[in-house]
């Protein structure tokens, strides 16, 4: 039975050989964004007084269909850095969620001080580099649809390259595909991928398995500043917050509103 999951990702390989196709590596590292250094999301949430808000702008999801198709990129952004987030993600996947590469570059221009996330499926080093020369800090990296191999290159390519990388993971046995965690961060994705449930409890059991040195990153189904509390008892400093923000008519606003309740 072939999950959404195996879908996008089906999708995405043959997307990003056709840009590779396109696109010569030569031209991304020529970009003027390959030359600037990333900002550290790891730095950005221990900061003292960070709000570890990773705020995101999405237009659409398979699970939810259009959050929010009239948001637009700048304002959202704006009203991001208004509310002092940790960093922003942004997804630049086109056919399941609405986003674009465009998107980032928009956020990237106006955004100098907090890190970005390229929140997209990464099948492929391209994409790495790709990241780094649309303005990208961070990248994430999805145990679910890795090799163990796959994650500690590709890994290993975005540290070079000085970027962050949030290992997502919602198993055991994805968080054992991860080589040596001490020190990454790890987002914890409280949605099952295969199923789209969310479950915060079985992400609390999971926390406990990954090692203190780990910056640990809920991500998915947080709508309530009282869940962050709760959350921040058992190690959480991250949490990755889009649609509850997406789904209003201002969302800088609404995070403006959600942060002011911590």
């Amino acid at each position: 039975m072939s999950t959404i999951l195996d879908k996008i990702i089906e999708a995405k390989k043959k997307e990003v050989a056709k840009i590779k196709g396109e696109v010569p590596v030569k031209k991304l590292v020529e970009s003027p964004n390959f030359k600037r250094t990333p900002l550290s999301l790891k730095k950005s949430l221990l900061e003292v007084g960070s709000t570890g808000i990773i705020a995101e702008f999405k237009r659409q999801s398979p699970s939810k269909g259009i959050i929010n198709d009239k948001a637009d990129i700048l304002e959202v952004t704006n009203g991001y850095l208004d509310a002092n987030v940790a960093a922003q993600s942004i997804l630049t996947d086109t056919a399941f969620f609405g986003g674009t590469m465009v998107d980032l570059m928009k956020a990237r221009s106006i955004n100098e001080v907090k890190p970005i996330l390229r929140k997209d499926f990464i099948v492929d080093g391209f994409q790495i580099v790709e990241a780094k020369a649309i303005g990208a800090d961070v990248i994430l990296l999805i145990a679910a649809c890795l090799t163990k191999e796959e994650l500690k290159n590709y890994g290993q390519l975005a540290t070079d390259l000085g970027m962050d990388v949030l290992y997502e993971i919602h198993t055991q046995e994805e968080l054992d595909k991860i080589d040596n965690p001490d020190g990454k961060i790890i987002g914890i994705n409280n949605r099952n991928l295969k199923t789209f449930k969310v479950d915060l409890e079985h992400s609390i059991q999971l926390a406990a398995k990954i090692p203190d040195s780990c910056v640990k990153v809920s991500e998915s189904g947080i709508s309530d500043p009282k869940i962050i509390m709760g959350l921040k008892q058992y190690g959480f400093q991250g949490f990755l917050i889009g649609e509850n923000f997406m789904k209003t008519d201002n969302p800088g606003q609404a995070c403006k509103e959600f942060v002011g309740q911590l």
